[in-house]
This record gives C-alpha cells, structure tokens and sequence, in this order.
C-alpha cells in the first residue's frame, strides 16, 4: 500500500509528454506530426486513463484505511526560509484527481470528432494536456507556493483555450478579459499568501493550520490583520470560480470551442476556486467574519447567476451562469461550514454540467449544417425549436442533464443541492429563502433552454420582452412538421436574389414539397429537411445526430448523473454513507461529527418542499414557453396572460425589466466600463497630462527661457558703439516714463 503512495508524484507529469511531443514534433517534423495526429489523441486519452486508475486505487485505499499521505522534499534552505515541494494525497486530492481524469477522458473523446475539421487539432489537444497536467499538480500540491505555481498554469492555459480561436476578434478579447479579470483575484490570493508566511513563517498546510489556529486561540496576533489576510486568500476563488463581482470573465469565456466549456468551465478550472477554500476551510473556520463575507458573496452569486440566465439567447452562455449560480451554492455550503455537501455537490455538477455542455456541442454542431448559420446562429435558441425527433440522444442527454440541476429526484444534483438547502436553514432564514428562490429560477431557466431548443414545430421570434412584437413574422425552426414557412431574412433574400428565374421557380415549388428530398440523402431515414445552400449545390440538408464519438461521452455521462447521487445517500444503521467515509480524514480535521445518522421522514419533508419548488419553476418555465411552439401566425406571448388594460401594462413592464436586467449583464459590465475602464483611462490622461505639461514642463520652460534669453544677450554684447548709445537711451526712456507715472 505504502509503495503505491511513493510513487503518487507522478501523477500530474504523466500527461505532460503530449504537450511537449506536440511541441517539439511540429517544430522538427511538422508534415509527419499532422498526419499522425490522431495518435496524439489517442495517447493523451490513454495516459490520463493511467492517471484516473492510479487515482482510483488510492481512492480505494484511503477508503479501506483512513489516513493521509504527504511527501516533502526542501528545494532551497536559507538561514531561517525554508521552501518545500511535495504532494499530499487525502480525500480531497483523491476526489478532485479522479473527478479531473474522468471528465477529460470523456471530453477528449468527444473533441476527436467535434475538432476533427478544425486546423488547430494538435494544438487544441497539446494545450488541453498541459491544463489537464496543471490541475492535477495543483490539487496534489502540499503547500500555497506550489498551489499558486500551477494555479497560474491553470490560468494560461485557460487563457490559451478561450482564446483558441484567435483569429475571431470576440474570441481574442474573451481570453484577455478572462486572463485580466483572473490576475485581479490571483494578486490578492498572492498577498494572502505572503500575509499567512509573516503569520506563521510556513507554507505547509499542516504547520500553517497549527500556528494559525494557536496565534488566534490564544489572542496573540492582530485579529483584523487575520481577517485581511484570509480575505486576500479568497480573492483568487472569487475570481477563478466566478463569484460576484469578479464573475464577469465566464460567460464571455464561451467563445472557445465547446468542449473547453465542458472541462475548464464545469468541472476543473473553476472548481479550482472551491477546491482551494475546501483546502483552506480550517484557516477560514477559524475566522467567523471571513466566513460570513464568504456566505455573503456566495448568496448574491447564486441569486445573480440565476437572474442573469433567464432570457439568455447563447445556449452556452445561459449554461455558463448557470455554472456561476451552482458555484454560488457551492461556495455557500463552505461559507456556512457544510464541507461535505460542498464537495458532494462539486461532483454531482461536475458531471450533470459536463452532460450539459457537451450535449450543446451536439447540438451546435448539427446546426451548424444549416445555411445561413454562423457560430453565433448555431448558439442562438432563438434559431432552435423542434430538434428533439432529430437528435433523439442528444436530446434525452440535455433532458437528464437538465431534470439533475433543476433537483428532480432521484438524479445526482436532487441529492446535494437538497443537502445544501437544508443546511441554509439552520445558518440563515434569509439565506435559505433566497437558496430555495433560486432554486425555482434554475428549474425554470433551465426548462426554458430545453423547450427553446428541442420542443415544438414552429418557433416564433418576438422582440421579447419589450411588449412589442416583432414586425415579421418568420419560421426559425426550419424542419418543423409545416415544412419550410419562410426564409430567415439575411439569408434567404441574398440566396434569392442570386437565383435566376428558373432557380427561383424550382426554390418556391419546393417550399410546398418539404417532403421531396435527393436520393442519396434517403438513406438517411429523415422526413423533415431544409433548403441549404442552393446557390451553390442546389441540394438538402438537416440536422442529424453526431457521430458515435461524440455520443458515447454523452451515455457515460447520463450514467453518472443517474447513479453518482447515491453515493452521498445513508444506508446503513450507522449513518454513514460512502462519500462521509470516503471524506473521513478531511471532517475529522474539521471536528464536524461521522455519525449523524440521516432522519429519513425529515429528509421527504424537506424534500418535497424543494422538489415542489422546482416543479413549480418548470411550470412555469412550460406555461411561458410551451404557447410559443404552436402554430398560431399571431401568437402574442403577452396576450396569453392578460387582457388589453392596466394589468397588461403591468405586465409588461415587469418582464420588460427582467429581460433587460438579463440581456444587459445585470449592467455590470457597464458598469464596469464606465466606472473602473474610462475612470482609469481618465485618470491616465489626467496623469499623462500633468507629466508632460508640469513635470516636464517646468524643467522645458526654464531651458526655453534661458534659451531665448541667451541669444537676446548675444545681440547686446556685439561691440557696435550704436547699439549701446540705442539701449542707453531706451533705458532712460523708460526710466523717464516711470518716474512721470509715478510722481
């Protein structure tokens, strides 16, 4: 057992030597690189299922024996500072790893098909290795500098994936802002770091918690120099798990290939952030005002996340503030001291997300066959409806995925998210009622990304929310069971205009003929079709289903939102379950007690109450939505509420509200750019000005001056008898005058 656990370190190398044969080999032999790519992908699968087996035994042993490892080797000692490296193995490394290499495993299985086309294939898989490797050195690390070396990687690598696709201005201006907004957070954490080594003068976890703790039992050092430090510490998860009001960076981080979504953004790089507070939590607990001011954070992040995904159009973006309010409720659960259900909850998202986001990779990519539809038009719901009889599994994958954050039973999320609610109730009332709240709004925005994208068979488009309909009324959803209505604007007049009469004749008879299709495509076995490009190839397409690649992560992943809640689950008499024993040595060192065996008839009552919640948002969510897939020409959403009159009105403004407060970024970003981007732009004007008109200017001045007066005395100093007798007169002159004005 022993031996397995001394050859732990090299865990986060083992996928390194993908990043760097990529590297080297596009360097010296880049023609035989390219064409042997698909080996690359093969190895980087490979030895991060060599990672996730090692990590599962160690599991396992941890598990059967309930101890902690730790490997410390001195790298510099001088005079009194001391800097280790090493690895620590526990249950929360042991989660984190296998949680880590399950996830990318299925991931880079999916991106083999879903980046086959792109040019930059090795690239994507060389960076996506080097990220996997700096997550695994990062949740192994033993102390806060080797946490903070790879927590850096972790962000240049994130900032390498979002900008992938480099070339598109949006994609550019989305990594820096990530990696900008990342470098905020990760200054403070740094601070923090350097505050708690003048504390105890260690970066180890064991000695820091020690020393810390006995400093603050026994009142021997400044109690608000504790909490600042400690503040600081938080700063670099409040910017890497995007908690208010450092969020900003994750939804515009959507611009790089989906697959980065369903790994970076769902269950590594941003649970990095809860996985350092976990870390951290006996530092924190210790410190009852920092704890409070992360509860705080947490519950506005959980509201606002919500708030701002509820009339998102971007499929991933509405999927990425939903990450941000399920970090929210993670960040809670540690901030109220729950250690357990944070982590329990950290899993069940991890995978149920990840099942998400790769499911709108399918779905993009079968729309992204149509004509007409660019990357932003693929990712648009608004441009969706009617999918489910297309991608059957997609569609059933999106439905779990989604029935599991919306807290259905008895999916993986139902049993976390449910332990987390609870726990609110005794930190907060007030906490809890807006948990519980937001619990409400996540099945709803959540049932409303479902119905926009896969129900239906007519998707009307309005002006939303603005009480104004639309002016034209057009099919967006181009494969419903009327066939093709109309034509999207943009496209569908260019394409016209091109055709010639005969083109033109065949394009409208066709529209009344949905059904006739060319005779390759009916092996195919599809009824509904669109016209795709006719200009060009005068043939059909529609969206299909993706390749076997890419849905095979798509079933492992239903697997696991299906059973991965029950590890949380008490069955025994003894009131522990396998993810409390699997945690064992981590609560311990948190005094929080094994044995609290589960009240079953108080968990259905709380239960229900929260399940009631969600049904009642997915109501909701089908009474708004669901009129919008009928075939009715005049549909008004508005109208099916109330009459013409005051409640009307009423209504409109109210949804008028919450739609701008939603498409606007609840004016953050505005905010932001008004008050932080021109005030330092301003102030940098001001300063640049006061340099070069004051600073520089009165040094210039004075060289000026004397410059000018030199070369005046030179004309006076000339040797002419005329000069002299001229200035002596103007002398005297001048003296006379003042002299007549002055008497």
């Amino acid at each position: 057992m022993e031996y397995i656990y001394q050859y732990a370190w090299i865990i986060p190398f083992i996928p390194l030597p993908v990043p760097l044969l990529i590297g080297a080999g596009l360097l010296f032999f880049p023609i035989a690189t390219k064409n042997l790519r698909r080996i690359w992908a093969f190895s980087s699968i490979s030895l991060l299922t060599i990672v996730m087996i090692f990590s599962m035994k160690l599991s396992i042993q941890q598990i059967n024996s309930n101890f902690i490892y730790q490997y410390i080797l001195s790298w510099t000692i001088n005079n009194d500072f001391s800097l280790e490296f090493g690895y620590l193995i526990d249950p929360l490394a042991s989660i984190m790893s296998i949680l880590i290499t399950t996830v990318a495993i299925l991931v880079l299985i999916y991106s083999d098909n879903y980046m086959s086309h792109d040019r930059g294939y090795l690239r994507f898989f060389a960076y996506m290795s080097f990220f996997n490797t700096s997550m695994l050195g990062l949740v192994t690390s033993s102390n806060l500098i080797q946490i903070y070396i790879f927590w850096e990687l972790v962000g240049m690598c994130s900032y390498l994936l979002i900008g992938f696709w480099f070339t598109r201005p949006i994609a550019a201006n989305a990594c820096q802002k990530a990696f900008v907004t990342n470098r905020i957070g990760d200054f403070g954490l740094l601070l923090g770091i350097l505050g708690l080594y003048w504390i105890t003068g260690s970066f180890e976890f064991g000695d820091l918690f020690q020393i810390f703790n006995n400093l603050i039992n026994k009142n021997e050092i400044n109690l608000l120099f504790c909490i600042l430090c400690t503040l600081f510490l938080f700063a670099g998860p409040v910017a890497k798990s995007a908690q208010f009001p450092l969020h900003i960076w994750l939804p515009d981080a959507m611009e790089g290939p989906t697959p980065i979504s369903a790994l970076i953004h769902a269950a590594t790089m941003v649970a990095a952030g809860i996985f350092l507070v976990a870390r951290l939590l006996p530092l924190f607990i210790v410190v009852p005002y920092t704890m409070n001011v992360i509860s705080f954070i947490s519950i506005i992040t959980v509201l606002l996340g919500a708030t701002l995904a509820l009339a998102q159009k971007d499929i991933k973006r509405s999927l990425a503030y939903s990450t941000m309010s399920q970090l929210g409720y993670m960040m809670l659960a540690l901030g109220m001291g729950s250690y357990r259900a944070a982590l329990f909850h950290l899993i069940t998202h991890a995978y149920s997300k990840a099942l998400l986001f790769l499911g709108s990779g399918s779905i993009i990519h079968s729309m992204e066959a149509i004509v007409g539809y660019s990357p932003d038009k693929s990712q648009n719901m608004v441009l969706m409806g009617g999918l489910a009889r297309h991608v059957p599994i997609t569609k059933t994958a999106f439905l779990i995925g989604t029935l599991s954050l919306c807290g259905i039973p008895p999916l993986a999320c139902f049993w976390s998210k449910d332990e987390i609610l609870n726990d609110s109730w005794l930190y907060s009332p007030i906490f809890a009622i807006l948990a519980y709240f937001t619990a409400g709004l996540t099945a709803f925005y959540m049932f409303r990304i479902y119905l926009l994208t896969f129900e239906g068979h007519l998707n009307v488009y309005f002006k939303s929310y603005s009480g104004k309909k639309s002016n034209s009324l057009y099919s967006i959803s181009l494969w419903g069971k009327e066939g093709l209505q109309t034509i999207d604007k943009n496209f569908g007049l260019l394409t016209l205009l091109r055709m010639n009469n005969k083109k033109r004749a065949s394009f409208f008879s066709n529209m009344k003929k949905p059904h006739q299709i060319d005779g390759n495509l009916k092996k195919k076995k599809q009824s509904f079709i669109t016209i795709t490009d006719l200009y060009n190839k005068n043939i059909y397409s529609y969206p299909h289903e993706s390749e076997n690649t890419m849905l095979f992560p798509l079933i492992i992943l239903i697997l696991f939102t299906l059973f991965i809640g029950f590890t949380g689950i008490t069955f025994n008499q003894k009131g522990i379950d396998i993810l409390t024993k699997w945690l064992t040595p981590s609560i311990n060192l948190l005094h929080q007690n094994l044995h609290n065996f589960l009240d079953w008839y108080e968990f259905v009552i709380n239960a229900i109450f929260s399940v009631s919640i969600a049904y009642l948002g997915i109501f909701v969510a089908l009474f708004l939505y669901k009129p919008v897939y009928s075939s009715l020409k005049n549909f008004d959403l508005i109208n099916s509420f109330h009459k013409i009159g005051s409640k009307r009105i009423f209504w409109d403004k109210i949804i008028n509200i919450i739609y701008n407060w939603s498409s606007n970024r609840g004016y953050i970003d505005s905010f932001y750019a008004t008050s932080l981007i021109r005030g330092v732009r301003g102030l940098a004007e001001l300063v640049y000005f006061f340099d070069r008109r004051i600073i520089d200017g009165i040094p210039n001045g004075f060289g000026v001056t004397n410059f000018f007066l030199g070369e005046g005395i030179k004309y006076i100093g000339g040797g002419r008898i005329s000069s002299y007798l001229f200035l002596y007169l103007l002398y005297v002159l001048i003296f006379l005058l003042i002299y007549y004005f002055v008497s």
